[in-house]
């Protein structure tokens, strides 16, 4: 889809903690926001490059290991007539942000994203992800005069045997030389992405991968707890040693604490970022603004003139995306929209203004008010904001479930 990487938290459930009392009203009909902006002018820009050298036994992203040759001229020929047709789909909006996501959208050349990126003068932040096993030295050089702002390295773990438990195609070495690689080519923004409670990790090893990624000076870290999801290789295979949730807790607590102390601030579940660094892109997602999404098994979401929320997902096989395939629409049923909205705003440390639950939905406040001022008298949300307090935020699938149909 977009949105990056993997939920620690888990989707909410409808029996979380939490979950009695009544949720939001449902007279729908009669609570429209009175004035809403229903279309933003600003929106996302998401490319899906479904390709990867290995899939990976815990990702459960539209990822197909490569099979010969790259397509690369037919693949971008696909995309460029995509976004053509995203255009006309979402009128005047000018594109901000562009996240070239996977997959492993490094396998392609910089000529690529030269060409989609030809036409978006006004796109500011650009991120392309990459995994450190398919980076040349100059690489970076390449991408960065391309286009490229910001790179998300997929280091995962700084220990070898856990990265060959992973399913990593690079090593630990890799990952350094790749930061350097980025950070020497002028790339302005660099991300590294780890997980913690990989199998048979304790504490403090969980900790000294932290501590490695943060030796790297990288502007931004994505931190995020290892979820075995359905219908990957670890479902199917779990493997030994997973820690409990106590153990989880433990890791989790004190890598907050050692990346405040680096100048990391939370400010999402599972986003760390020093001053001035935040992902802009992935912040529109949790803003509920709106974004395209092109490319194969790449999701959308826009917002019509009649206020309607509308998904867009395209074919996630390779080969029936090349042949023009399968495009599916889907309005998001005026029912779920306060708990997707939720779902969210509410990962933001921050959270969101209120205002913004009527400018994105076209619902008016009151729709979600019994529940929210009930929230608040449980110490789980500010009064003031649509934000969770510390301890709402650990308890962030519960919250969220108060507002589910």
């Amino acid at each position: 889809m977009g949105t990056r990487r993997d939920d620690p938290c888990g989707r909410p459930t409808r029996d979380a903690s939490g979950s009695g009392g009544k949720g939001p009203s449902r007279r729908w009909k009669d609570r429209t926001s009175p004035s809403p902006t229903l279309v933003s002018r600003d929106v996302g820009l998401y490319v899906h490059f479904p390709w990867c050298v290995r899939k990976c036994p815990y990702c459960d992203f539209n990822s197909h290991p490569l099979r010969g040759s790259l397509r690369e001229a037919e693949y971008l020929d696909a995309l460029l007539a995509d976004l053509e047709r995203e255009h006309h789909r979402f009128g005047h909006s000018r594109i901000t942000t562009v996240y070239f996501g996977g997959g492993t959208p490094s396998l392609f050349s910089p000529d690529a994203f030269r060409a989609l990126l030809r036409d978006l003068p006004d796109t500011g932040e650009v991120t392309l992800e990459a995994n450190p096993g398919t980076i040349e030295h100059g690489d970076f050089n390449d991408y960065r005069r391309a286009g490229i702002t910001r790179v998300s390295l997929g280091a995962q773990s700084f220990d070898a045997g856990r990265l060959n438990v992973l399913g990593r195609i690079h090593g630990t070495e890799e990952i350094g030389l790749a930061a350097a690689e980025a950070k020497a080519a002028g790339i302005s923004s660099l991300n590294i992405d780890l997980m913690y409670a990989l199998p048979r990790q304790t504490v403090a090893q969980a900790l000294d991968d932290l501590a490695k990624a943060i030796r790297l000076e990288p502007e931004h870290i994505s931190w995020y707890q290892l979820t075995i999801e359905p219908k990957t290789e670890f479902a199917r295979r779990p493997p030994a040693g997973l820690p409990d949730i106590d153990r989880c807790g433990e890791i989790e607590e004190a890598g907050i604490e050692l990346l405040a102390s680096h100048g990391y601030q939370r400010y999402e579940v599972s986003a760390f970022a020093r001053d001035g660094h935040v992902c802009a892109h992935n912040v529109n997602y949790w803003r509920f603004g709106d974004y395209m999404g092109i490319g194969a098994g790449a999701h959308g979401k826009l917002t019509n003139g009649a206020g309607n929320v509308v998904r867009t997902a395209k074919a996630s096989q390779p080969r029936l995306y090349l042949d023009g395939g399968n495009d599916r629409t889907a309005t998001v049923p005026r029912d779920d929209l306060p708990g997707e909205f939720m779902m969210n705003a509410l990962r933001l440390v921050d959270g969101v203004e209120r205002e913004l639950f009527e400018v994105r939905t076209a619902l008016r406040f009151d729709v979600v008010e019994p529940a929210v001022a009930e929230m608040v008298d449980w110490g789980l949300m500010h009064p003031d904001r649509l934000a969770l307090t510390p301890q709402g935020f650990r308890q962030l699938n519960g919250v969220v479930a108060r507002f589910l149909p």
